[in-house]
């Protein structure tokens, strides 16, 4: 972050600061202060949060392992801003990242800028249990990509959402919820956006993106919105259930991954086609133990990118499949041991990748929950077309 940046960051903090009507410090990980306007008419809640990793690879087969390597990095570091303003039903959060991992991506799409925008967005009540977001967030795919890398029960997402997810993106979406009985909640979503993915200045260069989400809590809510959260920290005493499914559709398509991926460069800019990815997950707590379960499937109308004359460019849309499965325990004095599975199928004949499945168990002792933590783990991937690899990871988390 250049040196601009941070007077702007600090000049902001003093305004906010000296204007507010009080500042209250609030409990370790519940951010850093919180602001309230003279007239009441408005509020922030300051917070931030690092994550420090690890890692060490090698290559496997079997004669043993070879080729080690290990790095160091601060994953991630971010600030978070929410509250509202002029009213409670109008609501806002901004995030931004500030490793270089967080910034990382800058190309002409993005006006060579660093990408330190992760959110902005605005949540206005407007009716009822109806909201109206708008603005660059998250859009309502799969589970894991929804759960804050804050409070991820391993130490990093699955494979399945480094291949599948959708991840955020600017645009507009409804939210809605309501209940079937005393217990039973249904939510809803839908989002309307431009499906080039998140700081993206070019505008939009193919169709729009279009996704729907609809989620069943039959048991009723978990506590501390348990269901977007690993592991289960709050020991539910009775069993809670969340099950989702998304559906989204990227018409005219020019990322490999929907809204992610590569740009499909062709000879006359670029290559076009319909992207739809599905999603299925699912969510159970009880009494310590949780398990996450997620499936995904990507296809495409034309998944080989071509010039004008019909010859492959040589990208292609990671069209095929995605399972993982992830379980863990919370054993007294908050350690928790968990494992997971997930197979990665692409459709080989198009994509030229083999079945790809990885092993992975963790270890994790929450010092004050998700916001002071430390996690381990070690996953073995076994690659059908390459190389297998062990990897071993230790991270430390803290959130104020």
């Amino acid at each position: 972050m250049n040196c601009k940046t941070i007077l702007t960051s600090v000049s902001m903090f003093v305004l906010l600061y000296t204007n507010a009507q009080q500042t209250n410090a609030p409990k370790f990980g519940k951010g850093i202060f919180n602001l309230v306007g003279k007239d009441s008419t408005w509020s922030m809640n300051m917070g931030a949060r690092m994550q420090f990793l690890a890692t060490a690879e090698w290559d496997s087969n079997k004669d043993g392992l070879y080729n080690p390597s290990s790095s160091m990095l601060v994953r991630r570091a971010r600030l978070k801003f929410k509250g509202f303003a002029f009213s409670p039903k109008l609501k806002y959060k901004m995030e931004l990242g500030l490793s270089n991992r967080d910034i990382s991506g800058a190309s002409e799409h993005t006006g060579n800028a660093p990408r330190y925008i992760l959110d902005a967005v605005l949540k206005w009540n407007f009716h009822q249990n109806f909201e109206l977001w708008f603005g660059q967030t998250k859009l309502p795919g799969n589970r894991e990509r929804v759960i804050s890398s804050a409070d991820m029960q391993l130490v990093d997402r699955s494979l399945l959402n480094k291949r599948f997810n959708i991840d955020r993106d600017m645009g507009i979406q409804l939210r809605h919820h309501f209940n079937l009985s005393d217990k039973f909640l249904v939510r809803e979503a839908l989002a309307f956006s431009q499906g080039e993915g998140r700081n993206v200045t070019v505008g939009n260069l193919g169709g729009h993106q279009y996704t729907a989400h609809l989620e069943l809590l039959p048991f009723g809510k978990f506590e501390g919105k348990g269901d977007y959260v690993g592991g289960d920290l709050k020991r539910e005493q009775t069993p809670k259930l969340a099950i989702g499914m998304s559906y989204d559709f990227n018409n005219n398509a020019v990322k490999t991954r929907s809204n992610q991926g590569t740009y499909m460069v062709n000879d006359e800019g670029y290559y076009q086609t319909n992207i739809s990815t599905f999603f299925m997950d699912a969510m159970f707590k009880y009494k310590g133990f949780s398990f996450m379960g997620e499936y995904s499937y990507r296809d495409a109308k034309d998944p080989i990118a071509k010039n004008s004359d019909g010859t492959p460019t040589g990208e292609i849309v990671q069209v095929g499949s995605g399972l993982n499965l992830q379980s863990g325990y919370l054993f007294d004095k908050n350690w928790e041991v968990s494992g997971r599975f997930t197979n990665i199928s692409l459709d080989e004949n198009i994509t030229g990748k083999g079945t790809e499945n990885q092993y992975t168990i963790g270890l994790s002792k929450y010092i004050v929950g998700h916001k002071l933590k430390v996690q381990t783990d070690i996953s073995y991937l076994d690659i059908a077309t390459a190389t297998n690899q062990l990897m071993y990871r230790l991270q430390v988390d803290i959130h104020f």
